[in-house]
């Protein structure tokens, strides 16, 4: 049914509200263009959720060519039509139309949606902008969300993004996947890591049949916890290098508020179901815990989020956070590797077979409580020595790498100490 409206955008309105006309005039101006491109009963729907996606994600996709549009027109010559950005040709730089909403009326043929971010001019000089969705109905807005949601979360497989808190807001990166690591080439205690893997794959097997077919909350939280260097990263890149899902890392910092907490939770659940990993969990500031944990405790919260954190300190976690379902289920420590490991840890570095077996004996036996990173950088040590002066020595370089360790552990650092600035 056509709407019918007491004040309708006819001039003879004008005359009694003066300040109606210009903001009139421009919707007057759209309505007409998007009759012409698609003749029908166009209206201006509200949806708050749809605003969200207008600075980020759906310039994104554009420039991604991962949905079709039309650019009806410009709405103001006196705003910016084109923009220049930043090239990696030798000239530095590139000239194109602009692809973002701003000043445009963008027409989405297959969903019958217009979208445009509209300036207005004020009496005192002044402008202010609003975002404006257009379409036949409500529920055409309800389908392109839908479609967007599902265009982003496969787009965003084959990437990993990084939402880092700024001084100025949420920062948004995007990076490849890059070199993959494979489930096997993670050395943890079997147990523990065919729990972890059998975890994740019901997660995101059918959309999380397992935990639907047994009645279980399909949201998941885990907590890595350890030393620095024995492998959480490393797990956590081979859980989201070798799962069907989206992976959204959140880098918390002293700038992480209450709307950055919102907008990353707003994020990743229009992904769902999708992986957020919170790395260095224990930093988040002081004053923003209670809002993280009512935020997992929120109804918001979505089906199909699986959450993991990590910490190299779990005597700063807040107790809070792992004495309650629902936040974080399970909490898994990882531990420096054993002897076993770290005999495999060495095969699997010595490409070259510069150490014969008695040597790797000898390596894992005597290198109790060193991380995965000191090991690799005893290898290191060994290989170099070995390119230069063709002997196998380690000897030495194990006591300095423990002798290091104690000190970390005591946090008792010499102070004539020769690394440093």
């Amino acid at each position: 049914m056509k709407s019918t409206f007491l004040i309708p955008s006819l001039p003879e309105q004008y005359v009694k509200l003066p300040h109606l006309q210009p903001y009139a005039e421009v919707l007057q101006a759209i309505f007409s263009k998007l009759q012409e491109r698609s003749p029908d009963d166009w209206k201006i729907i509200n949806a708050e959720e749809f605003l969200t996606y207008t600075d980020t994600m759906l310039p994104e996709l554009i420039h991604q060519k991962k949905i079709a549009y039309e650019s009806l027109a410009h709405i103001y010559e006196t705003l910016p039509s084109e923009k220049v950005i930043p090239d990696a040709s030798a000239t530095g730089f590139s000239i194109e139309k602009s692809e973002t909403i701003d000043n445009q009326l963008l027409f989405f043929p297959g969903y019958q949606i217009a979208a445009a971010k509209i300036t207005y001019y004020v009496t005192t000089g002044e402008t202010w902008s609003e975002q404006m969705l257009f379409a036949p109905s409500a529920e055409h807005v309800r389908h392109f969300i839908h479609e967007l949601n599902a265009i982003q979360r496969e787009s965003m497989k084959a990437a990993i993004t990084y939402l880092v808190d700024t001084e100025e807001g949420i920062g948004k990166k995007t990076y490849g996947a890059g070199e993959q690591i494979e489930r096997k080439d993670v050395l943890l205690d079997e147990k523990l890591k065919n729990e972890l893997f059998r975890s994740i794959d019901e997660f995101f097997t059918e959309d999380g049949r397992f935990f639907k077919e047994y009645g279980l909350p399909y949201k998941r939280g885990i907590l890595l916890y350890g030393s620095p260097g024995n492998g959480k990263t490393t797990l956590v890149r081979s859980i989201t290098g070798t799962t069907d899902a989206p992976v959204v890392y959140w880098q918390i910092t002293e700038f992480t508020g209450s709307h950055s907490v919102q907008e990353v939770f707003s994020t990743v659940e229009r992904l769902a179901p999708a992986i957020l990993v919170i790395e260095d969990i224990d930093s988040m500031p002081e004053h923003m815990r209670s809002t993280f944990l009512n935020t997992l405790d929120g109804v918001h919260v979505r089906d199909g989020l699986f959450i993991i954190g990590t910490t190299n300190y779990p005597e700063r976690i807040d107790p809070a956070l792992i004495n309650r379902a629902g936040r974080f289920d399970s909490t898994y420590e990882i531990t420096s590797p054993t002897k076993n490991v770290r005999k495999e840890y060495m095969q699997k570095l010595d490409r070259k077979n510069i150490l014969d077996e008695s040597h790797i004996e000898a390596i894992a036996e005597h290198t109790k409580d060193l991380s995965i990173s000191q090991l690799n950088e005893l290898y290191m040590s060994i290989a170099l020595t070995f390119h230069y002066e063709g002997i196998i020595s380690f000897k030495e370089r194990i006591k300095e790498l423990q002798k290091q360790h104690r000190q970390a552990t005591r946090n008792d650092w010499d102070s004539d100490s020769s690394i440093g600035f």
